[in-house]
């Protein structure tokens, strides 16, 4: 089961895209179909197929994401969060071989496209909860298990 929590940027995100594929994403594309239906035989219309699968896949993603905004709650920063790691925070971890893993720590819904998120869910995102600097983080995967120190937390303060 997902966590429904998110980041203010990350509902705003959300928020975004919903708005982008009501107002303009689907009427472009309802427009198309009503087009390419106009031209009449709808079996071998290609134009006509694509669209109308085009518009399922917004259909579905619409009705998801009206119903996950009703679902998630929105974390803000506090300053009380400083110098731990908490939902939010911007983690750099480094191993005993100086390897060095920087991360932020966020809802579910918002991993998507960034390499550089990672899910509240994940491993390594538990493991590094309530920690400080120089704590040792002990990541367990289903194959192995690993230890970091936290070198570094901050949090990304956004204006009101």
């Amino acid at each position: 089961m997902k966590t429904n929590l998110v980041t203010r940027e990350g509902y705003e995100n959300l928020q975004k895209e919903l708005d982008f594929l009501w107002r303009k994403e689907r009427p472009e594309t309802t427009e198309k179909v009503t087009w390419a239906a106009s031209l009449g035989d709808r079996s071998e219309n290609a134009d006509y197929k694509y669209n109308k699968q085009r518009l399922r896949e917004i259909d579905r993603r619409i009705r998801y994401l009206t119903k996950r905004l009703e679902e998630i709650r929105v974390v803000n920063y506090d300053p009380c969060q400083e110098g731990k790691v908490f939902f939010g925070a911007w983690v750099e971890l480094v191993d005993d071989e100086d390897l060095i893993l920087k991360f932020r720590i966020v809802g579910p819904d918002e991993i998507y496209g960034r390499k550089d998120y990672v899910s509240v869910d994940a491993p390594v995102a538990r493991a590094c909860l309530k920690k400080e600097v120089d704590d040792e983080v002990i990541v367990k995967t289903p194959v192995t298990t690993k230890n970091w120190y936290v070198n570094k937390v901050w949090y990304e303060k956004l204006p009101k």
